[in-house]
């Protein structure tokens, strides 16, 4: 594997570093509670035996964590579908760009149907705002992620883009590792996914060419999710209504915490994961001497259109896009129980809201519009 020190402190770990973090690891209480979720059906001898016996970042790959998160999924998901797999080949890198709608699941899940596919596994970018303690961004950068760091100074968000953005390229350039990163910081919590442009900005900086040229070097590929059911829908919401009364209202540590706890915990449904095709042919088609702006932004629709056009949707979407905009334009989608199914579970999700000021119908609205965006977004693509 190619080393750059240049790189140590947002890196992966490497498989040398693996037995010293996973020895730290066991000695942190909070950790063993984790592990014991993880391994209900061992005790914890044997769970810190078989912790032990991983020696490098493939086998804790594919051996604990692909099958941990297909455990996972097991319990709180009926039934994964993918496709895509002949737009990619075993041998090339990508950058998997992604619309974004769980915290820890989404790139998890693409690394396990990538790895139960013979194709690698990809390192993933996560904020180091949700990197809450030490022991957890132990785990992270043992299971390949690296850091995006946030929330600095101007000059220093500077410099750290374009760090991040060389090891971007490195790691597709010199390792010839697939990166899996959002689209946008965050997730677009109405799912109405739209990719930031300085998120490509960002991309490209790390490249010696000029912005074009630096992206394709990438080999820009989306990704699609589509989840039936968001069981952070009610938080989200939620969040919607503390914005809206509080200007200056932000988000604690526990907030992201519960989110993160409820994504993984909470039941999801069906899920679809679309690996879309390569962009680098519709990047050649754009005129460079177009200004950085104007081509961020035909990158970013470019984008757009390929996650848009790779949605899976559910009754759930069809209903909630008729209820806010379509009237009855997609009745034939859905059935009299499909409606009841939507009303019962709409009503649960508010139930869990506690807010002393429940503003019931713009909560509603705003989890349907989480529903409701991915289609609207589809149809703009016939317009």
């Amino acid at each position: 594997m190619e080393k750059n020190p240049e790189f140590d402190d947002i890196r992966p770990y490497y498989d040398d570093e693996i037995a010293p973090v996973i020895e730290r690891l066991l000695k942190n209480p909070e950790f063993r509670k984790v592990a014991q979720y993880m391994f209900p059906d061992k005790n914890w001898e044997k769970a810190e035996q078989l912790l032990q016996s991983f020696t490098n970042r493939r086998d804790l790959q594919y051996k604990l964590m692909k099958a941990s998160v297909s455990e996972l999924l097991s319990r709180t998901a009926n039934g994964i579908t993918f496709k895509g797999l002949e737009n990619i080949s075993k041998t090339t890198a990508y950058t998997y760009i992604s619309n974004h709608r769980d915290i820890v699941l989404d790139a998890s899940i693409l690394c396990v149907l990538l790895a139960e596919n013979g194709n690698e596994t990809a390192e993933i970018a996560i904020g180091d705002n949700l990197l809450l303690t030490d022991w957890i961004k132990d785990i992270v950068r043992l299971n390949k992620s690296f850091i995006v760091k946030r929330n600095l100074p101007l000059r220093q968000m500077l410099d750290a883009s374009i760090h991040l953005s060389k090891y971007i390229h490195f790691t597709i350039r010199d390792k010839n590792e697939s990166i899996w990163i959002a689209q946008r910081e965050g997730r677009a919590k109405d799912s109405n996914d739209r990719t930031q442009e300085s998120v490509l900005k960002m991309l490209a900086m790390g490249g010696d060419k000029n912005f074009l040229m630096s992206l394709s070097e990438l080999n820009l590929t989306t990704t699609t999710f589509s989840y039936e059911y968001d069981p952070c829908d009610y938080l989200k919401a939620k969040e919607f209504q503390q914005r809206r009364d509080n200007p200056d209202f932000n988000k604690t540590q526990q907030d992201d915490l519960l989110n993160m706890r409820t994504g993984l915990s909470g039941y999801k449904g069906r899920i679809h994961l679309q690996i879309g095709r390569p962009i680098n042919p519709s990047l050649s088609k754009l005129d460079d001497s177009l200004s950085r702006n104007d081509l961020a932004k035909e990158v970013a629709s470019i984008i757009d259109k390929e996650i848009f056009r790779n949605y899976k949707f559910f009754p759930i979407n069809y209903i909630a896009y008729d209820r806010l905009w379509g009237k009855d334009f997609f009745r034939e989608k859905y059935t009299s129980d499909d409606i009841k199914n939507f009303e019962q579970y709409f009503q649960q999700q508010l139930d869990k809201i506690d807010l002393p000021d429940k503003d019931i119908p713009f909560l509603t609205g705003k989890m349907e519009e989480m529903y409701a965006y991915p289609v609207r977004n589809f149809l703009s693509l016939l317009a």
